[in-house]
């Protein structure tokens, strides 16, 4: 399993994230999306996604970033996120509507244990 428990459960509890691609010539994008967890992917699909630049960067380069975040709490100031960065496969999903499936390779979170206390915690998963 590629995510902690905790992050998993963070990451089911959000809706919105913001994906990060660059063209193939180094133009860096990034955009707010829906996502879901799918096994140890994450899948973010959209209206119209062929029509995006995340969409042709994903499918130039092959790579993507992805971080769910938010705030727990304002006082005190308690961030909680998690980052995904990997291989960018585009796909389709079961009703046939276009994908951008992202592998981890590399997995950042903080902020997710109880209270939002966890230190930062980094590693590579591939």
């Amino acid at each position: 399993m590629i995510f902690t428990d905790k992050e998993l459960e963070y990451l089911q509890s959000q809706r919105l994230a913001r994906i990060a691609t660059v063209s193939a010539k180094g133009e860096p994008d990034v955009a707010a999306v829906g996502f879901r967890v799918d096994g140890d992917d994450v899948v973010v699909g959209g209206l119209d996604l062929t029509k995006t630049r995340k969409y042709y960067n994903a499918k130039a380069t092959g790579r993507a970033s992805l971080v769910v975040d938010d705030l727990a709490s304002v006082d005190p100031w308690t961030p909680r996120m998690v980052k995904v960065t990997g291989r960018a496969e585009i796909g389709t999903d079961d009703g046939g509507k276009p994908t951008i499936r992202i592998r981890p390779e590399t997995v950042w979170s903080f902020g997710l244990g109880d209270g939002g206390e966890s230190p930062s915690m980094k590693r590579s998963v591939a």
